[in-house]
């Protein structure tokens, strides 16, 4: 009998076969998870070329807070940009609609589980949001989150911002994985964002230093100061990116100062504003030192000043010029709600303003020997007067004088000669007083008399105007004149001639000083485009009428014929003045 070979062989298990099934599972597994991981390195790399790709510091701001929404498959995303003071200055959110936004209002200001990630810059990972003991919970029309992934962007050593990122999608919960993704992240947008701020520093110094070129080769060309500073402060407004920039510069020996250029937002209401000595402008001007303020119109010294003329947020004012002496203030500023000034752009303005003043100060002397050359001639000029026409004249008179007694019997012949004769005398009169007044503009601040300061004045406001304004003067004025009346005829004269240049866009104006020794009368005639009737402000006008009072005097304004203004200014001197 033949036995089967297999009939008594025992079945043999099959878990071998079940093990190499397990292992071949898991090896899938494992290898479906390295793929995973490797299109998620790939994705981090794309996102990292991406968000280094360009150097526009808002663009890489928006494609970081997209990349991380991407990387770990989150419903929301936000990057909190952190200012000065270690609150939320800039919010960017990725997954939010227009409605939304609007629904919710204001950015957050950096409480609840935003600040903690501020107070403490390390990766944090949540389970539940509502559940932690520093939830606030949420704004009205905020959508609902659960899961949350944050951690700190740093630029160098400082902490520039945060990454948000909540609601996983799938209704997971964010891994050790993800965490790792989004430091790897936020490493690489550190060095983008400093590559983007590098780039963007280096861009407004290259504007700045243009800026200063430009601004010191109009004064050597010979431009007006007064447009300069006009130039200074639109500037300074467009590469600050400021709602209003302002220049004031001293009043006279005072302690006032006034906007002499501003631009932005509500110039017109502030130009030419005589600023007294308790604002923050004058403050700056006497310290030479810096002034920052959140909110400038809230600040006690507003009151006089051009904040409390124009509502005024955050802003700064700076010296203009160097540590020795400064030659007005320049202030900064925006709107409320609009953003702080950095620390380098207050840098750059100051950087900015000290090269204006020495700009302004190299102008100066070069006028100043324009003007001793000027002088140089005007004593030239008069010594040839007194010299030779004076002399020729008054030999011209005494000759028809002694022609008059020829032709006594010739009544019509003698009355044309006489005539002569007295516009001879009115001739060597006027080139007399010409004589006085180019030697009086020779001597210059040497003279402390009233008519020296009136030619002083009005070679001062020939620079604003384009031209020198005629004056006459008539009277002892020297003499019969008291300090206090002068000194209040002078602040008239430069007020009247102050509102000539900015307002009337004259090309001619005649000064008239004039004493009888009973009183003092000031006339300034122009043929500018009068008085704007729908003005409202006459701060001005109002100051020269109170100074007309004060001494028991009037000032009027009247209409010049055929086109200007005519300003008056008369009171009477004391008694004493008549002896």
């Amino acid at each position: 009998m033949v036995e089967d070979p297999a009939a008594g062989r025992p079945d043999r298990p099959a878990a071998p076969q079940l093990r190499l099934d397990e292992l071949l599972e898991g090896l899938e597994a494992q290898v479906a998870q390295v793929r995973a991981t490797r299109d998620r390195v790939h994705t981090l790399l794309d996102a990292v070329l991406t968000i280094g790709s360009d150097l526009d510091l808002d663009v890489v701001l928006r494609r970081i807070t997209e990349s991380a929404v991407t990387l770990v498959d989150a419903e929301y995303g936000a990057l909190g940009v952190l200012g000065e003071e270690g609150r939320i200055k800039q919010f960017i959110t990725v997954g939010f609609d227009e409605e939304t936004i609007r629904t919710i209002g204001h950015y957050p200001e950096g409480h609840g589980i935003l600040g903690l990630l501020i107070r403490k810059p390390e990766s944090l990972r949540l389970a539940d949001l509502g559940a932690h003991a520093e939830s606030v919970g949420f704004p009205a029309g905020h959508p609902p989150m659960t899961t949350f992934l944050g951690t700190p962007v740093r630029v160098r050593d400082r902490v520039f911002g945060n990454l948000y990122l909540t609601d996983k999608r799938g209704g997971a919960q964010f891994d050790g994985e993800d965490e790792a993704v989004l430091r790897a992240l936020a490493a690489a947008a550190g060095v983008a964002i400093d590559n983007a701020r590098l780039y963007e520093d280096s861009r407004r110094r290259e504007q700045w230093l243009a800026a200063s070129s430009e601004l010191t080769r109009s004064l050597l060309s010979g431009a007006d100061p007064d447009q300069v500073l006009h130039q200074v402060a639109g500037t300074v407004r467009a590469l600050a990116e400021a709602d209003l920039v302002t220049v004031a510069v001293p009043l006279g020996d005072g302690d006032e100062l006034v906007i002499e250029a501003a631009d932005g937002e509500g110039s017109e209401q502030i130009g030419g504003l005589v600023l007294p000595p308790t604002t923050l402008a004058a403050k700056v001007y006497r310290s030479n030192e810096r002034i920052t303020s959140g909110a400038l119109s809230q600040e006690p010294q507003k009151e006089g000043g051009s904040a409390g003329q124009v509502d005024l947020g955050p802003g700064f004012l700076i010296p203009l010029g160097g540590n020795e002496r400064a030659r007005g203030v320049l202030q900064v500023a925006n709107v409320p709600g609009g953003r702080e000034f950095s620390e380098a752009t207050m840098t750059m303005v100051s950087g900015f303003a000290v090269q204006a003043a020495l700009a302004l100060e190299v102008a100066e002397h070069r006028r100043e020997a324009e003007q001793l050359m000027v002088l140089s001639d005007r004593d030239r000029i008069a010594r040839d007067l007194h010299d030779l026409a004076i002399q020729r004249l008054f030999a011209s008179g005494l000759t028809l004088n002694s022609v008059l007694n020829r032709i006594a019997d010739r009544p019509q012949v003698a009355e044309r000669v006489q005539r002569v004769v007295e516009d001879l005398d009115d001739t060597i009169k006027t080139v007399r007083g010409t004589i006085y007044a180019l030697r009086e503009r020779d001597r210059g601040g040497a003279q402390s008399g009233l008519r020296a300061k009136l030619l002083a004045e009005t070679d001062q406001a020939a620079g604003a105007l384009g031209f020198t304004p005629a004056l006459r003067m008539t009277g002892l004025l020297d003499t019969d004149v008291p300090a206090e009346h002068a000194e209040h005829l002078l602040a008239v004269l430069r007020e009247t001639l102050s509102n000539t240049t900015r307002h009337a866009r004259a090309t001619h104006v005649e000064v008239t000083a004039e004493t009888d020794g009973r009183r003092l009368h000031l006339r300034v005639a122009d043929n500018g485009t009068g008085i704007d009737p729908t003005a409202t402000r006459r701060s001005g006008l109002d100051n020269l009428r109170r100074r007309a009072t004060d001494l028991g005097g009037t000032f009027t304004l009247t209409p010049n014929e055929p086109t200007g203004t005519v300003a008056e200014w008369t009171v009477p001197l004391p008694a004493q003045a008549d002896t």
